[in-house]
């Protein structure tokens, strides 16, 4: 078995750089071929998989957390290689919100591994979005407003791991402002007062967030989570259920589930898909039934 792996030695605060030699010890144990490379700045991820000749090798493994994983599925799409090899995860940062779907929790390094030399796949569902003028793809959840915002918030607080982007929260808690958003969810259009739009191919956002609970990874759908106007108190109180994803059974949160979305207003919003922090609204995004294959 040959496989690329795309290491992020940055990862998890850079334990991922402390554990790389674990990690690479466990492949020869197993007689793994790994070809390593690793990411030295922000989108290197990308052009690593873009450019690499993927025809090479049996699996490409983002090493690192969700924003690994949104670079190397940029990257993998962007490679010119009709029939790609499977994909795998080696989840070593701070937030493996996809790996959590495929039941590997953060630094559950040498279960991820022993699945991948399995050889097992899955098919899952990807999501593509295009924000001015360009085309990119997510895996896990793309938000803007009060969302985007606090995920802004929390880089400054990032050496504290996954309490980051609750600090980010609650500091945007005190600035927070409603806007009006206007979607069309497969031909039919909504409009609110909203505070953030979460729209989610897997249930968890972050390590803990359990954002959209009914959300599938393969069942061709994308899940759209609203929470419109209400009280900052109201909202204070909703904020620790979404660690149970019990927000969905309050009044100011809508749920849908939908194929293609069009967010029309508001604009200059910012995104964040898997945790990034990139282009702005309006957006289109459409979900990709089981485009890509896992190994889990």
């Amino acid at each position: 078995m040959k496989l690329l792996i795309i290491y992020n030695p940055q990862a998890g605060h850079k334990r991922a750089a402390r554990t790389l030699k674990a990690i690479k010890s466990a492949f020869q144990a197993k007689a793994v071929q790994a070809n390593f490379m690793y990411t030295e700045y922000a989108w290197h991820g990308v052009a690593l998989v873009r450019e690499a000749d993927l025809s090479n090798y049996d699996g490409v493994i983002a090493a690192g957390g969700d924003g690994t994983l949104f670079e190397v599925i940029n990257g993998y799409q962007q490679n010119k290689l009709k029939h790609k090899p499977p994909l795998g995860i080696i989840p070593i940062g701070t937030g493996n919100a996809f790996a959590r779907d495929l039941n590997l929790k953060s630094y559950q390094w040498e279960k991820a591994i022993e699945l991948i030399v399995k050889k097992r796949t899955r098919k899952a569902d990807l999501a593509r979005f295009t924000t001015e003028g360009q085309v990119y793809y997510y895996m896990n959840v793309l938000g803007f407003g009060f969302v985007s915002d606090a995920n802004k918030t929390a880089r400054s607080f990032k050496k504290l791991g996954n309490m980051a982007y609750s600090i980010g929260v609650f500091w945007q808690l005190l600035r927070m402002k409603t806007y009006p958003l206007e979607m069309e969810l497969d031909g039919q259009f909504y409009k609110s007062q909203n505070f953030f739009v979460e729209i989610a191919n897997t249930r968890y956002t972050g390590a803990t967030f359990i954002i959209a609970p009914e959300a599938e990874i393969d069942d061709g759908y994308l899940d759209v989570i609203l929470l419109n106007k209400a009280s900052r108190f109201k909202i204070i109180r909703l904020f620790p259920t979404i660690f149970k994803g019990e927000h969905v059974h309050q009044s100011e949160v809508e749920v849908f589930k939908a194929k293609k979305i069009s967010v029309l207003a508001p604009s200059s919003k910012i995104l964040t898909p898997d945790g990034e922090l990139m282009g702005k609204t309006p957006i289109d995004i459409e979900c990709l039934h089981r485009a890509v294959e896992f190994f889990c």
